[in-house]
C-alpha cells in the first residue's frame, strides 16, 4: 500500500486543485458566460458525451487490455503497436458509417440543428480521447499515474478557464471558443505523447506474430462491451435529456450533476494507482494483497467522499442561491448523484478486481444489467420528473450495480471491503450533519464558510481520534511533520 499512499498524496493534491478549477468553471463561470444562451453550454456537453461514448466503442477496450497484459509481455513494442492499430481501425470505421448515414443518424437521435452543425467535432474528440487513454494506460503501466492526472485535471481545466474568460469578455465568439475548446484535447494528447516518447516508453514493431491474439481479443471484447456499457450509462442521462427535452435542460443538468459528481473525484486517484497493483497481485495470485487494497480503498474513499458529500449537502441551498436564477433549481439532482457516488466510492476498487481477474466476464454481465436498468429508468422517469428523473435513474442504477459486484467478489474469492469502521464512518457523517445543518447566517458566504469549517473540523478530528483509516492518519501525520518539524 506504500506505492498507493505515496502517489495518492501527489494525485490527491492535483485532483483537489483540478477540482477547484473545475468547480470555478462549472459552478461560477459557465452559468454566467452562457446565461443568455444556455443551449451553447448544452451543445458542448453533448459533443463531449458523444465523443466519450463513441471513443469507448472505437477503442475496443484497448486501454484495459494494455494495463492487464503489460506485465506479462516482455516485448512491450508488440503490445503497444497492437494497442494503437485497433482504435485507428475503429475510428476510420465509425467515420465511414457517419459519412454514409449522417442524415439517418440525425433523425434517429432527434439531434438539435445546432448539434448537427457541429457534430464533426465529435470525431476530433474520438481521436483525442481514444489515444489519450492508451498513452495514459501506458504511463500507469510504468507506475506513472501522476502525469495523465496533471494533464486531465489541471491543464485541461485551466486551459478551459482561460478560453471561457475570453468568450465571457467577448474577445472571441462562440464558434472560435468551440474550436479552442476542442483544441485543448489535442494539446493534452500531444503533451502526453511527447512525455512518453521522452521517457522511452514508446516502441513499435511490424512483427506481431507472437501476440496471443485469441487471449487479447477475448479479453478486449469483454472489457469493451463492459466499458461501453458503463460509459453509455455515465453519459446516458445527459444524452437522453438532449433526446427527450432540449439543450438548455442539458446545461441545467450539467451544473447540478457536476456538484453531485464531485464526491467521486478523490477516489479516482486511488483507483488509477490501484489498477496496475491489482493486476500484478492477480498475476501472483496474491489474494491477501488484493483484500488489503480492496478494504483500504473502500474506507479511504468513504471517508474522503463522505466529507465532501457532507459539506456539499450542508451548503447546497446557499451555493445555488449564488447562481443565475435559471441554473438554481437542481438541488435534488445534486443529492441523488452525490449519494450514488458516495455508495460507489464506499465499495472500493471492485471494478478493478473483477476486470483484472479470471472472472473478468462478469464485468460485461454486470455492465449490461446496469445499462438495461438505466435506459429503462431514464425513459420512465425523465418525462415525469425532468432532470430530477435522470438523476434518480442514475442513482438507483449505480447503487444496484455496486451491490451486484460486491456479491460477485464475495462469492468468488470470499473478500468484502466493509468493517465496523465503515459503520462508524456513516454514523459519524450523520451526527455531524445533524449538528451543523440548522446553522444559518444572514450572509451567504459566511454561512458557507462556518458550516464548512465546523463540519470538516469535527469530522476530521473524530476520524483521526478513532483511527478510522491508518492511511489517512499517516498522511495527516506526514503533512504535519513536513510543515512544523522542519
Amino acid at each position: 500500500m506504500g506505492v498507493i499512499r505515496k502517489q495518492s498524496i501527489s494525485n490527491s493534491i492535483i485532483f483537489y486543485l483540478g477540482m477547484t478549477i473545475g468547480a470555478i468553471n462549472t459552478v461560477l463561470i459557465y452559468p454566467n458566460v452562457f446565461n443568455d444562451q444556455p443551449e451553447h453550454w448544452g451543445l458542448i456537453q453533448l459533443i463531449v458525451a458523444y465523443g466519450l461514448v463513441l471513443s469507448t466503442f472505437t477503442s475496443f477496450g484497448i486501454p484495459k487490455v494494455l494495463l492487464k497484459f503489460f506485465p506479462t509481455y516482455r516485448d512491450k513494442s508488440k503490445l503497444l503497436t497492437y494497442s494503437l492499430l485497433i482504435p485507428s481501425f475503429g475510428l476510420i470505421s465509425v467515420f465511414i458509417i457517419y459519412l454514409f448515414f449522417k442524415n439517418e443518424i440525425f433523425i434517429a437521435f432527434k439531434m438539435d440543428p445546432l448539434l448537427q452543425e457541429n457534430f464533426i467535432y465529435v470525431f476530433v474528440l474520438i481521436f483525442c480521447i481514444s489515444f489519450y487513454e492508451i498513452f495514459s494506460a501506458l504511463s500507469r503501466s510504468f507506475l506513472d499515474a501522476i502525469t495523465p492526472v496533471v494533464l486531465n485535471e489541471f491543464f485541461l481545466k485551466s486551459y478551459t478557464l482561460i478560453i471561457l474568460l475570453f468568450h465571457g469578455f467577448k474577445f472571441i465568439d462562440f464558434s472560435t471558443f468551440l474550436i479552442l475548446y476542442i483544441s485543448g484535447y489535442l494539446i493534452k494528447l500531444f503533451i502526453l505523447s511527447i512525455i512518453n516518447f521522452y521517457n522511452k516508453r514508446l516502441s513499435f514493431t511490424l512483427k506481431l506474430s507472437d501476440l496471443n491474439y485469441s487471449e487479447l481479443f477475448k479479453f478486449g471484447l469483454y472489457v469493451f462491451a463492459g466499458g461501453l456499457s458503463i460509459m453509455i450509462v455515465t453519459r446516458l442521462d445527459m444524452l437522453m435529456i438532449g433526446y427527450l427535452l432540449d439543450l438548455e435542460q442539458v446545461a441545467f443538468y450539467t451544473l447540478a450533476f457536476y456538484i453531485g459528481n464531485a464526491i467521486a473525484i478523490p477516489g479516482r486517484s486511488v483507483i488509477s494507482i490501484s489498477v496496475p497493483l491489482i493486476s500484478k497481485a492477480w498475476e501472483n495470485q496474491d489474494i491477501k494483497e488484493i483484500d488489503m487494497i480492496y478494504s483500504k480503498s473502500a474506507i479511504n474513499q468513504l471517508i474522503v467522499s463522505g466529507l465532501l458529500f457532507l459539506v456539499v449537502w450542508l451548503n447546497i441551498d446557499d451555493v445555488l442561491s449564488l447562481l443565475p436564477e435559471k441554473f438554481s433549481y437542481g438541488k435534488w439532482v445534486v443529492f441523488y448523484i452525490g449519494l450514488a457516488q458516495l455508495v460507489n466510492m464506499s465499495c472500493g476498487v471492485n471494478g478493478a478486481i473483477i476486470v483484472n481477474s479470471k472472472y473478468y466476464k462478469y464485468d460485461l454481465y454486470t455492465n449490461l444489467i446496469l445499462l438495461a436498468i438505466t435506459v429503462l429508468l431514464n425513459f420512465l422517469l425523465i418525462p415525469i420528473f425532468g432532470i430530477n428523473g435522470a438523476a434518480m435513474a442514475t442513482a438507483f442504477s449505480i447503487i444496484f450495480f455496486n451491490l451486484i459486484r460486491l456479491i460477485i467478489i464475495y462469492n468468488k474469492i470470499q473478500i468484502q471491503p466493509f468493517s465496523l469502521k465503515t459503520l462508524s464512518t456513516i454514523i459519524l457523517l450523520i451526527l455531524v450533519y445533524l449538528i451543523c445543518f440548522k446553522l444559518d447566517f444572514n450572509n451567504v458566504l459566511l454561512s458557507i464558510a462556518v458550516k464548512t469549517i465546523l463540519s470538516a473540523t469535527l469530522f476530521i478530528s473524530i476520524c483521526i481520534k478513532a483511527n478510522l483509516s491508518d492511511d489517512i492518519n499517516k498522511l495527516i501525520s506526514d503533512v504535519y511533520l513536513r510543515i512544523f518539524k522542519k
